[in-house]
């Protein structure tokens, strides 16, 4: 009987773990780029009860007992978002497999599906946050015209160019294992020893996603789906919770049957 409430204890902490990858996927539902969370379960440990004698006088076999649930991982779903025209010129969709490379402040890398762009101080093309492209693009400071094309060439215009002048090749880095991807905040991943060797290449070859001019990848977060989860999730939570409730009421009998 106290098992069960260590049980019940475990269910209710899964749950709201799962409650609050959910709350995160709905606050990231308007989030581009944004893929959201999906938690993972697995039962607990097993332990043997004592069995009871039949009536050939062989000993029982031993019954096994289920100790509640564990969640097993956190990882994102990499489906693909929808497109969002924006017609602004820097921002840039990957339409299929890949991820943008960008520098981190310590030199390393990282990786991210969102296309925003922005051009930095020092005039290279990077995100919204700073940090620039592993190729490092430099857009001319009096450029009136930037064209990205769908295997990624980056060329510009100047007031004094009549034509446009390529400037620099964007390239996208896709894994085997998308997945295992740990997430560092501010939309980009870190690779880790599950994802498998990073394949570089320009997009459209290799399996790798064709680039969007003037488009950003929407966030994968489906409202409907969302909120049927959340429902689900804390209608187990209740569950989980009257299993508590069901077990101390039950050990209070036992403790008042001398009364």
């Amino acid at each position: 009987m106290i098992d069960s409430l260590y049980i019940g204890a475990t269910g209710m902490q899964a749950q709201q773990l799962n409650v609050d990858a959910i709350a995160n996927n709905l606050a990231n539902v308007n989030t581009a780029g944004y893929k959201k969370s999906r938690i993972s379960f697995e039962d607990a440990f097993y332990q043997a009860a004592n069995g009871t004698w039949n009536q050939t006088n062989q000993a029982p076999d031993q019954v096994i007992l289920g100790m509640g649930t564990l969640v097993t991982s956190n990882a994102k779903s990499f489906t693909q978002g929808d497109p969002k025209a924006t017609e602004s010129p820097l921002d840039v969709a990957i339409r299929g497999n890949g991820f943008f490379e960008v520098l981190l402040p310590d030199g390393s890398s990282a990786y991210t599906r969102n296309g925003a762009f922005k051009i930095t101080p020092e005039g290279l093309l990077g995100t919204s946050q700073g940090y620039e492209l592993k190729q490092q693009i430099q857009i001319p400071t009096d450029a009136t015209e930037v064209v990205i094309d769908a295997q990624g060439k980056v060329s510009a215009r100047t007031a004094a160019d009549t034509k446009l002048v390529e400037v620099g090749q964007i390239e996208l880095t896709s894994f085997t294992n998308p997945e295992a991807l740990q997430p560092l905040g501010e939309n980009i991943y870190l690779a880790a020893d599950k994802t498998g060797q990073p394949v570089i290449g320009r997009p459209g070859e290799d399996g790798l996603g064709s680039l969007a001019q003037g488009y950003l990848e929407t966030s994968n977060v489906k409202l409907a789906e969302e909120m049927v989860n959340l429902v689900l999730a804390q209608r187990a939570y209740e569950l989980n919770a009257k299993i508590i409730q069901a077990s101390d009421e039950m050990l209070s009998i036992s403790n008042n049957l001398r009364r």
